[in-house]
């Protein structure tokens, strides 16, 4: 399961379900470990794949201790070069490399890889350093032993080397490996082969690959989403029978408790009698000092996220248009003035088109400098979310993104959103500074984390190693 997860594109249901069959198996029993190898090693791979090289080395470690066959020790080593690669720790990638091709048989098909591999590294280090003969020597190998897939990767390779020092050259081979892929139909290649004749090709053909990319970007999402699903049923079985199982048990044990139950109650009844009553006189009082301070935070509150936030971000979006049309700025504005005279009412927004509304809000903070990946903003997901919870969401992204855009100097951000056990989840990803030792208590923040605690929801930040940020928020679907 966990395999065919990954494969689609799964990888948080990947570890989860890898997590899981780690619990069928003991280290201590020697059939057991080419399992828990190449469990740890399927770990490192949804890491790898998530943008976290150092959980991934961490596993892809361990995954060697547990195994005993070369060959697959070889093919662990490559991974651990790989993570070493992404961390950018390139000494350290060419030492795992070398490791894997002493240790990789006679597979000439491997020997190409792990070749293909020292090679990259080396360019990577050093932009001097000339890969050109050896990864043409290894694509010669893949395609004489028809590796279609080898193939593709050597092209992609090559168009990188060449790059900006060849740009015709780049683009031959990224054209190979977009035909490739397209015949291996694999669309996570294609988008890859994509985003390098974006940049490379003129005017004309830049767009004809750009709708391309939204295209097949598009049809991978859905599928992906298909996927997340599709072992639902499996887990929902496994659920309901630790339920009724739990259930069972526990109507066992009521009986012996319910006679000491209603003697306790009857006791405390009397005791919380004559503290209710001392409890309403004092909360009479404290009530009305805290309406009124409620009342002066929300006010404060509405000001930043609602008036602050959005006149930030249409300064945002005037500022990274190359036109101004007056009259879409006099609209803008005009409901930014709507908003405001709301605040001072106290008057609620309606949030109607929602996926509009989130996809216009979002649209503004695009710029040339940072590229916005989004997914899941789709009809059927708001549906069932609840008005109020529509709300709040769209200030606490509109405040994420405002500190992306002032803060965080990410090129590359994701928005993602999505329901999971009736609760609605929202995942913000970038490649900035991350919180680099800052404190996540500023007033916006400190609003967000209020509005979300305030619907019984949860936040969490992952970004201390100023490596780029991650942000998960749940909420429950109707509050």
């Amino acid at each position: 399961m966990a395999t065919i997860q990954s494969d689609a594109g799964d990888n948080f249901g990947a570890q989860e379900s890898l997590i899981q069959s780690l619990k069928y198996l003991d280290e201590n029993k020697p059939a057991d470990r080419d399992y828990l190898a190449t469990d740890y090693d399927e770990l490192g791979l949804t890491f790898a794949n998530l943008g976290n090289p150092n959980q991934a080395i961490a596993y892809y470690q361990l995954a060697l201790r547990f195994v005993k066959d070369p060959e697959t020790k070889s093919y662990f080593y490559n991974h651990l070069g790989n993570a070493y690669q992404d961390k950018k720790d390139f000494p350290q990638a060419l030492i795992n490399y070398y490791a894997a091709l002493k240790l990789y048989g006679k597979n000439r098909i491997t020997r190409a890889r792990i070749l293909t591999n020292i090679a990259v590294t080396k360019w990577m280090q050093d932009d001097r350093y000339n890969p050109v003969n050896e990864l043409q020597h290894t694509l010669n190998i893949r395609i004489r032993d028809t590796d279609r897939w080898g193939e593709t990767s050597s092209y992609e390779h090559l168009a990188d080397v060449y790059g900006s020092r060849k740009p015709d050259s780049a683009i031959f081979y990224a054209e190979r490996m977009l035909s490739l892929s397209g015949t291996l139909r694999s669309g996570e290649e294609q988008l890859s082969a994509l985003q390098r004749l974006i940049p490379l090709s003129d005017l004309s053909h830049a767009r004809v690959y750009f709708h391309s990319y939204q295209r097949l970007n598009d049809s991978i999402q859905r599928k992906r989403n298909v996927a997340k699903n599709q072992f639902a049923l499996i887990r929902y079985n496994v659920e309901k029978a630790k339920a009724e199982n739990i259930q069972l048990q526990k109507k066992n044990t009521e009986s012996e408790y319910q006679l000491l139950v209603v003697t306790l109650v009857a006791l405390a009844g009397a005791a919380f009698g004559f503290w209710l009553y001392k409890w309403r006189k004092r909360r009479m009082q404290q009530e009305a000092d805290r309406n009124l301070q409620e009342s002066k935070l929300r006010l404060s509150q509405k000001v930043h996220d609602k008036v602050a936030n959005g006149i930030y971000r249409i300064m945002s979006e005037v500022e990274h248009l190359p036109e101004i049309d007056r009259t879409i700025l006099l609209d803008q504005l005009e409901n930014m003035y709507d908003v405001s005279r709301n605040v001072a009412h106290d008057e609620p927004e309606s949030v109607t088109d929602f996926t509009e509304r989130i996809s216009t809000m979002l649209y503004a903070f695009k710029k040339q400098s940072l590229r916005l990946a989004v997914n899941g903003n789709e009809g059927e997901l708001w549906q069932a979310v609840s008005l109020r919870v529509k709300e709040e969401l769209l200030l606490v992204l509109q405040e994420l993104m405002v500190n992306m855009s002032k803060h965080s100097k990410a090129t590359q951000a994701y928005v993602g959103f999505y329901a999971k056990d009736g609760r609605l989840c929202l995942e913000y990803r970038d490649d900035g500074v991350g919180l680099a030792g800052k404190e996540t208590a500023g007033k916006g923040m400190h609003n967000t984390v209020s509005r979300i605690e305030a619907l019984n929801g949860t936040i969490s930040f992952d970004g201390v190693e100023a490596k780029g940020l991650r942000v998960l928020i749940q909420l429950p679907i109707i509050h």
